[in-house]
């Protein structure tokens, strides 16, 4: 039974926006300058990270399980295929949402305040695809909220670094999802649903993937120069890790082709985890380094 429901949230993939949230928590732990590091409330971030992810995971899967069904691609999904019914999913949508909001409210005020927007956005997300190409950019937005909002649980106000990787994070997850959506370019078509493949062609989305991408490269840039600069704790290591994940965006883009999408979920799982892990792992070590 576990086991369906972490496969219904795609548990793994947190991997993607998690060390984000590590960077956005450490980012806050600098600017508070208490020498310290509040593991209590760490573990609360984690924990609102995962809730409110598990929550809109679970809320997609919901909102498109006639869709689910329908696409050869997507059918075996745990709710299109029976495996969970409707009813025991939105149970479990509803848990993770209020288990989020009280997370929050144990974190400060601006957190709890906030947290019904971060859930309409994250939420929200999943109907879009029904009526605007750029729904792979309200995708962004959402997983974007993450350093930001992991910031704002240590120092209670907003700051220009956590900002700016909320940015990265944004651009960054906007492209690699209009990769993965070359995969449904045909089907989408067929149901009259929104993407960017649909809207531009496969080979205008991938250019447009590679346009925002080579943004998020440039907010990398930016970001690591900031926190180098303007932080005594960030150094060498996390340019490393930016070179890392710059370098992961090339590759991902060398290995997709319009005509060949054989390697389109090498591009999307394995080489976007590890480019985020590798630049959070870092950020971190040099922090602590």
């Amino acid at each position: 039974m576990l086991q369906n429901y972490l496969s219904l949230i795609k548990f793994s993939h947190t991997i993607f926006a998690l060390p984000f949230a590590l960077v956005g928590f450490f980012l806050g732990v600098i600017q508070k300058g208490e020498g310290r590091i509040p593991f209590d409330l760490l573990a609360y971030v984690i924990l609102a990270m995962v809730f409110a992810r598990s929550a809109a995971m679970a809320f997609n899967r919901y909102a498109d399980r006639k869709i689910d069904k329908a696409n050869p691609r997507t059918a075996q999904r745990e709710i299109a295929a029976g495996i969970i019914k409707p009813h025991n999913a939105l149970i479990f949508i509803l848990i993770n949402v209020g288990l989020f909001v009280f997370t929050s409210w144990l974190i400060n005020p601006l957190c709890f305040s906030l947290s019904p927007i971060a859930l309409l956005v994250v939420l929200g997300y999943s109907y879009t695809k029904r009526f605007t190409s750029l729904s792979h950019y309200v995708l962004g937005i959402g997983l974007g909220l993450a350093p930001v909002g992991a910031y704002l649980a240590v120092t209670g106000e907003f700051g220009l670094i956590p900002i700016l990787y909320g940015f990265v994070v944004f651009t960054w997850v906007a492209g690699f999802d209009i990769i993965y959506s070359l995969q449904d370019e045909r089907f989408d078509k067929t149901l009259k649903l929104h993407s960017i493949p649909t809207f531009l062609g496969s080979k205008n989305a991938l250019l447009l993937s590679t346009v925002t991408h080579l943004i998020t490269a440039i907010l990398m840039i930016y970001a690591v120069y900031l926190s180098v600069n303007q932080l005594p704790q960030i150094g060498w290591l996390t340019w490393i890790g930016a070179l890392v994940f710059i370098g992961s965006l090339i590759y991902q883009h060398l290995i997709v082709k319009s005509d060949d999408l054989s390697r389109v979920n090498m591009a999307f799982f394995t080489t976007n985890g590890i480019a985020s892990v590798v630049f959070g792992l870092l950020f971190v070590f040099d922090y602590f380094l």
